[in-house]
């Protein structure tokens, strides 16, 4: 029988963190634990109020569903998965949890770090990004000096936008990833084309409603910047769009569910030629971590949820280096709680 658990947190924000759907100064999040005998696995999910999801919604569900998941006899994380997805249909968020806590557990089960039960090696990991959401050009520049770090990711959808990349790009040299989280129509887009391509920005993710096809099909004959989709591809349904339209996806596990479909996921976005970016729903050191194993697999990283707020759940495991993620140590996701 499984032992489960869960524990609300509110992690503070060092900045108020502003994207084009609005802002917030704590990030709400709920974490799970699933325990047979001395072992115990951790998961994470976030409220989100654009996608509907809080944490009183979560808790409401996992106590009506308590006794069915306890009961559960775990085998395998993937079938654990399957019995969820029917359990509770469409609840992406709370699955996702409680599918990052299962393969938690089993990789301590089986004495591996989860990387290496996926047959990953550690290595060609990217870089993770730290983002600044939506400020002033001065703020900016500001939280840059603050936080020196190889590649960065600014949010936009404001009308400073160009002052800001502008701002940016005259206090590093560093990497710039620009997200507009579908900020932008096309005129914006054009209008701003030429500075992103003129200071080497990598790649642009969401610019447009993610229903403005014909926005993208037009920005996409216009730039060989790298577009990604977040908003526009929330799991395997929208690769056939998303291949002709973009050239890569965010996958974010909360967004498809968990590790489980995330997997198939970057296996057939990859077959259709699709670039991977791992990202986050602002998860502390618990959703991080779990992401993080799937590295091995990733072209770009938005891991960087522990850099942006004060992580409440005193809990240890992912580690960062100037922009690298190092090697998970110990098993499952190599978590310590304190």
């Amino acid at each position: 029988m499984l032992q489960l658990t869960y524990q609300r947190h509110s992690f503070p924000f060092q900045y108020p963190f502003q994207i084009s759907k609005g802002i917030k100064t704590h990030q709400e999040s709920l974490t799970i634990t699933l325990g047979i005998a001395a072992l115990k696995g951790y998961g994470e999910a976030t409220a989100i109020t654009y996608h509907g999801v809080t944490v009183e919604g979560m808790v409401a569900l996992l106590e009506a569903k308590r006794m069915m998941i306890a009961q559960y006899t775990l085998t395998t994380p993937d079938r654990f998965w399957h019995f969820l997805h029917h359990l509770i249909p469409g609840e992406h968020f709370l699955t996702s949890a409680l599918d990052m806590a299962a393969w938690d557990l089993y990789g301590q089960m089986r004495r591996m770090p989860v990387y290496k039960l996926l047959g990953l090696a550690w290595q060609n990991v990217p870089l993770t990004d730290y983002t600044i959401g939506i400020t002033t050009p001065a703020e900016a520049a500001d939280r840059i000096k603050a936080h020196p770090w190889p590649v960065y990711k600014l949010k936009l959808g404001s009308r400073q936008d160009m002052e800001v990349i502008r701002a940016v790009r005259a206090a590093t040299d560093a990497v710039i990833r620009i997200d507009a989280n579908e900020g932008w129509n096309v005129e914006d887009a054009k209008a701003l084309l030429p500075e992103l391509q003129q200071i080497g920005v990598e790649l642009i993710e969401q610019p447009l409603d993610k229903a403005d096809l014909e926005g993208m099909k037009v920005l996409k004959e216009l730039t060989h910047i790298p577009i990604i989709a977040d908003e526009a591809c929330q799991g395997e349904k929208d690769l056939v769009i998303c291949a002709d339209l973009y050239d890569g996806i965010n996958i974010k596990l909360s967004k498809c569910s968990g590790i489980t479909p995330a997997l198939e996921l970057i296996k057939k976005a990859k077959a259709s030629g699709l670039k991977i970016m791992l990202g986050s729903m602002n998860e502390g050191i618990v959703g991080a971590s779990a992401l993080s194993h799937l590295l091995p697999l990733a072209d770009y990283a938005d891991i960087d949820g522990p850099l942006l707020s004060e992580d409440t759940t005193g809990m240890t495991g992912i580690r960062y280096e100037n922009g690298h993620i190092l090697q998970p140590q110990g098993t499952g996701f190599g978590l310590k709680p304190a």
